[in-house]
């Protein structure tokens, strides 16, 4: 990939990618809907290939997310102004250009909100657009960068195309491996002025693989040298105190003469590295505050060198600016071998093409739905609209025949309330003694009294407080959350729906053990983001609760069957 063009809102980063790229690099203010147009335009016009980038994305406001929802359930776009979220210009620009593949990063939490709005909303766009679309939280270590570092990749492709991850690894390239080869820098070496970083130490020689890396793009001439290898000065009680300090240590366990700061606040205000381990994520904040970077083996924090090593940047890589401003850009970026791992499987697909056109949501939420509307296997109560009829519907019936369940469901459902519940308490006592369900009936009738006497109406906090307290099953809460949606439409990975998405993405369970990350954006995947996405999340939970059960998944009759790499096995 050659870059023709890059955008920053940061001076120096872009003094940065000038010195190292080719092409233009602009300080322009993509809120303004003029420079959208013309950015547009200008990679529209070289046939651009590829547009990557970490567009901010702040949360919408609930109020704000209904009329952003309908846009773009709809196919509509409103007129750009400076009020609206950058991932809207970027989603905008790639309209105008076009490219063949998009590249987006962003920290994972964009992908947790309830009903991951944003998330959801530019998937939906892209395949409206005639992209497929993959995303993950990627480990950044899996990929060879020394630190414990998450990040949300979405790589969308033109045409459909199947886009293949690139293969993981999980040898752990740890802190020692990659800075050890750096000469010491002590105590009271720390800069005074810029001029200090236009200095170099004489380096040995790299000794590890990974250190011989970093060092393949140094020219001959420079093979003795390292540059950038400097930090800030310590003070004399900090020096003392990182002395008491191994990689266990917190803050508050140093002797109270030592302290600075309030311990009750500040546990973790120093942190020593591991030399034999991962580093702690690097941050733009280590461009303010060092104290959580301290070396592993030297008393002083990591030199800025030593952070671009963490992040994969190459040694003959140098960044603009005063000190500070080098660790903003560092902390700021996406680690290089992360990058590159990513880059080149795009690059693969755009010279070779690829051999599969890649499910889209739209595919796996239609078939969703139609066996939603249509299968007997999806409970009733569950279409009922009512939060409260969805907790007595699994309370009661949850794990009954099909035939329990059609004779009893219409007793059920006359009881509309709490208070219908609590004046047919006998019938529904005697009810349960046929099914071997007196406790869920008690369980529920103190839920119903709860409810009057407090007036409940069973609100997600609500809901949340009852399953503290013990009067409700998570499980049914979150089936409740679905059924009725409280404004938002959350998204919720329980286990029937994370089994599904494992077998169906990965052919395994996988997802069971992170289903706030992954677990999500899987389900998300598979439901969509449309009017009809409610019904399929339904479906989804039910198919996964039915059908494809742990033991004996009925695969020849489940609506997503042609797809899923499970039942292909």
């Amino acid at each position: 990939m050659r870059v023709v063009f890059g955008a920053d809102f940061d001076t120096d980063a872009l003094q940065t990618h000038a010195h190292h790229f080719g092409g233009m690099s602009v300080g322009w203010d993509l809120g303004d809907p003029d420079r959208i147009a013309e950015v547009g335009s200008i990679l529209r016009a070289v046939n651009i290939d590829v547009i990557a980038g970490g567009p901010p994305c702040q949360p919408f406001s609930k109020a704000g997310r209904s009329g952003m929802r309908y846009l773009v359930q709809h196919g509509l776009r409103e007129a750009h102004d400076r009020r609206r979220d950058l991932w809207e210009s970027y989603l905008e620009i790639v309209r105008l250009a076009k490219p063949r593949a998009v590249i987006m990063e962003n920290v994972p939490d964009m992908a947790l909100d309830r009903e991951m709005f944003i998330l959801r909303s530019i998937v939906r766009r892209l395949e409206d657009w005639g992209y497929s679309v993959q995303e993950r939280v990627v480990d950044t270590y899996k990929y060879g960068v020394p630190q414990f570092r998450q990040r949300l990749i979405l790589v969308a492709i033109a045409e459909g195309l199947q886009f293949d991850w690139p293969e993981e690894s999980n040898r752990k390239v740890t802190l020692g491996n990659a800075i050890r080869d750096l000469p010491p820098v002590g105590p009271k070496e720390g800069w005074l002025f810029d001029e200090t970083r236009h200095s170099w130490r004489e380096y040995a020689g790299p000794k590890t693989a990974f250190q011989r890396e970093m060092r393949a793009g140094v020219r001959a001439s420079h093979s003795n040298r390292v540059y950038d290898h400097v930090t800030r000065r310590v003070r004399d009680d900090d020096a003392e105190a990182f002395e008491h300090l191994d990689t266990k240590t917190k803050y508050s366990e140093l002797p109270e003469e030592l302290k600075r700061y309030r311990d009750d606040i500040f546990d973790d205000k120093y942190k020593r590295l591991d030399a034999d381990d991962l580093s702690r994520t690097i941050t733009a904040h280590i461009a303010k505050d060092g104290y959580w970077y301290i070396h592993p083996e030297q008393n002083r924090t990591i030199t800025i060198r030593e952070a671009a090593r963490i992040q994969t940047f190459p040694d003959h890589f140098r960044f603009a600016g005063p000190p500070t401003a080098a660790f903003r850009q560092i902390g700021n970026a996406v680690p290089p071998k992360v990058a590159m791992a990513i880059g080149s499987a795009v690059a693969g697909i755009l010279r070779e093409g690829a051999r599969d056109v890649a499910v889209t949501t739209e595919m796996t939420k239609t078939a969703l739905v139609a066996w939603g509307r249509t299968s007997g296997l999806v409970s009733p109560w569950l279409r009922s609209g009512s939060r409260w009829l969805v907790m007595l519907g699994d309370s009661l019936l949850s794990n009954q025949p099909q035939v329990v369940i059609d004779a009893l469901w219409p007793s059920l459902s006359a009881w509309s309330s709490p208070e219908r519940f609590l004046e047919n308490r006998e019938v529904a006592l005697e009810i349960a003694s046929w099914i071997e369900g007196v406790e869920q009936v008690h369980t529920m009738l103190d839920l119903a009294a709860t409810m009057v006497d407090h007036g409940y109406s069973l609100t997600d906090d609500q809901l949340a407080a009852q399953v503290t307290d013990g009067l409700v099953r998570r499980s049914a809460a979150e089936l409740a959350m679905i059924a009725d949606p409280e404004g938002e439409e959350p998204v919720i990975a329980n286990t029937p729906a994370l089994r599904v998405a494992g077998r169906f993405f990965q052919g395994t369970e996988r997802w069971l053990k992170n289903r706030n990350s992954d677990g999500r954006i899987a389900v998300s995947r598979l439901i969509g983001f449309d009017e009809e996405s409610r019904l399929a999340q339904t479906a989804l939970v039910e198919l996964g609760a039915k059908l494809c059960t742990p033991k004996a998944p009925g695969c020849e009759e489940c609506p997503l069957r042609a797809w899923c790499k499970y039942a292909q096995r």
